[in-house]
């Protein structure tokens, strides 16, 4: 089984041999398609939100995911993975139900490229949840790597696009949603590395799929699907289920199985600079404190992942 963290030696800088490198190489390429797809949902999240409320598009991205598994899930049938209930249970819950539904509602208020620079703290929660709570070791420098990436989000969080000192509550939720995927990324890789990448999300999906339609039902959706001009929004809430939570869950999946929890965490080294590329194109400014901020998580992230 992969672990989460592991010590570098001398002899881990020697060419890899072929299948190792392989690995490696498709585990790179899965990393940036990955990024590609995360980084263009928060622009998704933003326009969805036109028409849909923060629960529907929360909720509805999830369920939709369960869908795009449903038909491997009917095949799967006596084979679905019982003995793993809980740890797919808290996969489901916080790698992807809760933040979901967080995400969408601070992107309500929040500008999509400003929430895709603090979804770079999740290799810092990642690396932190995993000293805590599964016994990995932390070098000092990968100690200090943590207090600026602490250092980089209060900086974003306390302080508006302009530079005016004032607490944002939205950007804490994603701060809350990145400590979510702390905790999911260590499950997958402590509980679930071993399973095939589609089985086990697939087998995460159908475990809260139906908890996000009981979300979904105790809202108006239906009303705002059928009203005029919401077909737009409607592909793009169905992008973001299919594409963003289900197609890109099984290939990040694949990552962690390809190298460890860590590195595939690092995917939100280039997840913000695609968000900002999507803000820019679509209006949003972009101020000295979200560049700074953004730089400030980068930097620890990258020393807590230093060899």
């Amino acid at each position: 089984m992969t672990k989460p963290f592991t010590e570098s030696s001398p002899s881990a800088r020697a060419p890899l041999p072929a299948p190792a490198a392989n690995r490696r190489l498709l585990a790179w390429l899965l990393l940036i398609l990955v990024a590609l797809i995360w980084g263009t949902s928060f622009i998704l999240i933003k326009h969805s939100l036109g028409v849909f409320s923060p629960m529907q598009v929360g909720t509805g991205r999830i369920f939709l995911a369960f869908l795009f598994f449903l038909p491997y899930l009917v095949i799967l049938g006596k084979k679905f993975p019982r003995d793993r209930w809980l740890p797919l249970l808290g996969s489901g819950m916080l790698g992807y139900l809760i933040p979901a539904v967080l995400f969408a509602t601070a992107g309500a208020h929040l500008n999509s490229s400003l929430a895709g620079t603090l979804n770079a703290l999740s290799p810092l929660f990642t690396f932190l949840i995993g000293v805590i709570l599964f016994r990995g070791r932390a070098k000092l420098l990968q100690v200090g790597g943590i207090l600026l990436g602490f250092a980089g989000s209060v900086f974003l969080v306390f302080f508006s696009a302009t530079g005016s000192f004032s607490f944002n509550g939205y950007a804490f939720l994603i701060v809350l949603a990145t400590l979510c995927y702390g905790f999911n990324i260590n499950i997958v890789s402590r509980y679930l590395s071993d399973l095939p990448a589609l089985l086990s999300t697939a087998s995460t999906f159908a475990m809260v799929g139906p908890i996000a339609l009981l979300g979904l039902a105790t809202t108006d959706f239906p009303t705002r699907v059928a009203a005029p001009g919401s077909t737009p929004a409607l592909l793009m809430l169905l992008t973001l289920g299919m594409v963003g939570s289900g197609f890109a869950t099984i290939l990040f999946n694949r990552i962690i199985q390809l190298t460890s929890g860590v590195f595939a965490s690092t995917v939100t080294y280039l997840i913000p600079v695609v968000a900002v590329l999507w803000g820019l194109f679509d209006g949003e400014p972009l101020h000295w404190p979200q560049v700074a901020g953004m730089g400030i998580c980068l930097l620890g992230v990258y020393l807590i992942n230093k060899k």
